[in-house]
């Protein structure tokens, strides 16, 4: 059995998804344990609860590896517990991973967002800084803006509360070198925006749906150890340690 964990990240999953691969919202502490229980020989996380819900716990992630299952992450909660994990053995894919994995990025807000819920297609209400970052990128390298514009507007970016960062909202409190051009970098922003997440995803999508339906060998460079909190969190566990 192959699970992913996704949401806001590919609100149009179930459209584009392999159908070997069994679809699970945004994982919190408790899902990647519950997703072993269930069968899984292969874990792609991509987008994790962290705000109101305790997030995925990265031991429960070492047990999945403990037991030779493959877990994948990318593009947002999964990006981040892929570098913290990489390590061990997990397998992190795409360009925010490796921004986390090489120290360039650090602050898990970077990829948060808020969004609307499930029932309204995870409608985005604000943009991660990942994505802004791409953006910017872009831009800047095809002349759209320049460096001195990109500067300023990604200073802006990093001080904001992730939950107030648009696109708009950037563009307008940015000190930016010729305010005149102010609406006119708002209209390059929205109209050229890079969904970086999206991109790993996608790549992650494409391996989980290309990978074996089954367990590989554990790794014997570390042993996993049951300590106090795993066994108060998952006393109920079925599965043997």
């Amino acid at each position: 059995m192959k699970i992913l964990f996704v949401g806001p990240t590919l609100p149009d999953v179930t459209e584009i998804t392999d159908p070997s691969i069994m679809l699970r919202p945004p994982a919190q502490k408790g899902d990647i344990v519950k997703a072993l229980e269930d069968g899984a020989n292969a874990i792609g996380l991509i987008d994790g609860f962290f705000e109101n819900v305790a997030p995925v716990w990265h031991k429960e992630i070492l047990f999945a590896l403990s037991k030779g299952v493959r877990v994948y992450g990318a593009a947002s909660m999964g990006a981040l517990r892929a570098a913290e994990c990489a390590a061990f053995g997990m397998v992190g894919i795409g360009r925010i991973f490796e921004a986390y994995a090489c120290g360039a990025l650090a602050d898990d807000a970077a990829v948060a967002q808020i969004h609307a819920p499930a029932e309204l297609g995870y409608r985005a209400l604000s943009e991660p800084l990942v994505n802004v970052l791409a953006t910017l990128r872009a831009l800047t390298e095809t002349g759209a803006i320049g460096e001195d514009e990109r500067a300023a507007l990604q200073a802006c970016a990093e001080t904001m509360f992730f939950k107030s960062l648009t696109y708009r909202s950037m563009a307008e409190a940015a000190d930016l070198p010729y305010p005149a051009r102010r609406q006119a970098i708002a209209d390059l922003l929205r109209t050229n925006a890079v969904n970086q997440k999206r991109i790993d995803a996608l790549q992650l999508l494409q391996v989980l749906a290309d990978c074996p339906d089954e367990r590989q060998q554990p790794s014997r460079d570390w042993t996993f150890r049951a300590n106090s909190l795993w066994h108060s969190a998952f006393q109920h566990l079925e599965i043997a340690l």
